[in-house]
């Protein structure tokens, strides 16, 4: 279920899309019951929104076209769920619900022989939970919803067993029940916890799952909510990778989005964050204060107080510190982009060294080359507005303070002389020297 307005979140984006650990919050749950086993998974919306974009390839989509309740919801999408399968709910705004956890919610309903599981669990402040009623005999009566005033009666209101919103259901008999939920509540909705009394009232079982972890069924109204999950999520996120072999030196700083993989002996510096769709090899060495984005890190490879983002570090490549990689950026085996430099979609050579205060960009360098400190390769043309490559063979050394304008070719072995501004190619092993002759003028200081 994911059509709620998500009013209290004070956002003009849909409560489901804010971002969870580089998620959107309702990716969460579809991705636990992909891995759970689900063999159709199929989330409601409110007419307003796409989500779409946000949801794996393969997810069925229905739209909940009047906002009336959780039992509208489900009613939205039941057509499209397979009959004679169990049918799990669950809520777009629960993000940490796990696979094992809807695993075992099926195993034990389909045990039970019930006409519907429902999970609960026991909350310290259940404050804005529907509260589970049980009868004398333990088994679950009904669920009291506390959206409104008058809703629940203050004993009720004491209970501290709640509803968490996540249900299994035996498909005809929820087929069944649901159409005949009514609105008679304060909030005049359709409540899908009273298909539960309902199912009671003809003779079926209703039982109830408890879960021990009360952090697997958060659910997040508002953006203090949304802060406490995502650090729960982050810490189980850090645990994971920790127990695979990752050294995480300071959890408490380090910040490591759902589904980056990271290789065994990596150490992580405190400061830390490796977000999207990055991935990183074994026995890297990243930070300290180092962000990477989208960045693909092989073994064995160096960052430290950099940022990197869209680029590709091969074997033993070191970064910083820093330094900046942007987008396009290719680091061959063993090369290095040292301190204080910018490099974008180039692609410099095996072992090449852009040792310090140096801008390489739209550049091809080729292995065993050494860029002297403020090496500039000028690409952008002011007059024509295009941007331009310049290529830097093997085996070449620039000077200090060299300025390379596009498009402009060095050939392998070549040399610059230091202060050189290069406008025409290089040959193979020749130096080139493109500065103004030196001048003195005896006596200079001495004029009046």
């Amino acid at each position: 279920m994911a059509a709620g307005q998500g009013t209290r979140m004070r956002s003009a984006l849909p409560k489901v899309l804010h971002e969870l650990c580089g998620r959107p919050m309702v990716a969460w749950p579809v991705l636990a019951a992909l891995e759970a086993g689900a063999q159709r998974v199929v989330v409601v919306a409110s007419p307003h929104v796409d989500l779409a974009p946000a949801l794996p390839e393969g997810v069925l989509t229905a739209i909940q076209e009047v906002a009336d309740g959780t039992g509208g919801a489900v009613l939205a999408g039941l057509d499209q769920t397979q009959p004679g399968v169990p049918v799990v709910v669950l809520s777009g705004d629960v993000p940490l619900v796990s696979a094992q956890a809807i695993g075992d919610l099926v195993a034990a309903h389909v045990a039970s022989g019930a006409a519907a599981t429902m999970v609960t669990t026991e909350l310290e402040d259940p404050t804005g939970y529907g509260r589970v009623v049980r009868d004398a005999d333990g088994r679950v009566e009904r669920v009291v919803e506390t959206k409104a005033d008058g809703d629940a009666t203050p004993e009720e209101l004491a209970l501290r067993e709640v509803n968490t919103g996540i249900f299994c259901f035996d498909h005809a008999a929820l087929a069944e029940a649901l159409p005949r939920v009514g609105t008679d509540n304060a909030q005049g909705e359709k409540y899908l916890p009273d298909v539960l009394t309902l199912l009671r009232a003809r003779g079926d079982v209703v039982a109830a799952h408890v879960v021990q972890d009360p952090g697997l069924v958060l659910g997040i109204n508002d953006r203090v909510a949304l802060a406490e999950v995502r650090a729960l999520a982050q810490r189980r996120i850090l645990e994971d990778h920790m127990r695979a072999g990752v050294t995480i030196v300071d959890p408490g700083s380090t910040l490591i989005d759902a589904g980056i993989t990271i290789g065994q002996d990596t150490i992580i510096e405190p400061s830390t964050y490796l977000r999207g769709a990055t991935t990183v090899g074994a026995r890297a060495h990243l930070g300290p204060a180092t962000t990477i984005v989208d960045a693909t890190l092989h073994d064995a490879t160096t960052v430290r107080h950099s940022w990197v983002q869209e680029a590709e570090l091969h074997p033993g490549a070191t970064v910083g510190p820093f330094a900046y990689l942007r987008p396009g950026t290719v680091l061959r085996d063993g090369a290095k982009a040292g301190t204080f430099v910018e490099i974008k979609n180039s692609d410099i050579g095996e072992g090449t060294k852009v040792p310090h205060l140096s801008y390489v960009g739209d550049a091809d360098v080729g292995p065993g080359t050494n860029l002297g400190a403020a090496t500039i390769t000028a690409n952008y043309n002011g007059k024509t507005k295009v941007k331009s490559r310049t290529t830097i063979g093997t085996g070449v050394r620039t000077s200090v303070d060299t300025t390379l304008v596009a498009p402009v070719s060095l050939g392998d072995g070549a040399y610059t002389a230091a202060g050189s501004v290069v406008v025409e190619d290089v040959p193979d092993r020749a130096l080139a020297v493109a500065r103004a002759r030196q001048r003195n003028i005896e006596g200079y200081a001495d004029r009046e």
